[in-house]
């Protein structure tokens, strides 16, 4: 494997050129679901595997389970910003600064705890946007680009196997 195919286990993320409402009910079923799948993957982990990596110089599973917390965060905010404002520029982070912060020492079942809250109030939230809605953007100043809503429901739905695809294949291949 090479180290393209180690950080992106499942492919990086493609636009589709059209995207249907099947498309869209499918990626937020996948976002609902994302705490159940990892809570799956972990649940007879130790604390000596939830050290494993996916590749070597990678996260670890509980580094990636913070990160997944950070960034879901990040993403509902930047769907309500979208909602309630006229093309909203967002706040970018440093993703990897924020894996170095203390609270990335506390076990990844805290996390988990508030990937399951989230996720709830998440797709909720998602179900119920209109077409007007799916259609409202939000301005990525790294990208410099505007990015609708029902791209960053895709979007998010592809982080969500990526992660999970990492932590199944830090468990598989015991990078340490």
């Amino acid at each position: 494997m090479n180290l393209d195919e180690l950080k992106y286990p499942v492919g990086k993320f493609v636009k589709p050129k059209f995207i249907t409402k099947e498309t869209i009910d499918s990626a937020i079923s996948e976002i609902e679901n994302f705490p159940n799948l990892v809570k799956a993957e972990i649940q007879n982990l130790d604390e000596r595997d939830l050290q494993l990596r996916y590749r070597p110089e990678g996260w670890t599973i509980s580094q990636v389970i913070h990160h997944c917390a950070d960034s879901h965060i990040n993403s509902y905010m930047r769907f309500k910003l979208a909602l309630t404002e006229n093309v909203p520029t967002i706040k970018p982070y440093d993703e990897s600064l924020w894996a170095k912060l203390p609270d990335n020492n506390l076990s990844p079942l805290v996390s988990l705890q508030l990937l399951e809250a989230l996720h709830s109030r998440w797709a909720y939230l998602l179900k119920t946007l209109t077409e007007e809605d799916l259609n409202k953007e939000f301005i990525h100043p790294e990208q410099s680009e505007k990015i609708s809503l029902k791209e960053n429901i895709l979007i998010y739905s592809w982080h969500c196997q990526h992660h999970l695809a990492h932590i199944s294949q830090a468990k598989e291949l015991k990078f340490e």
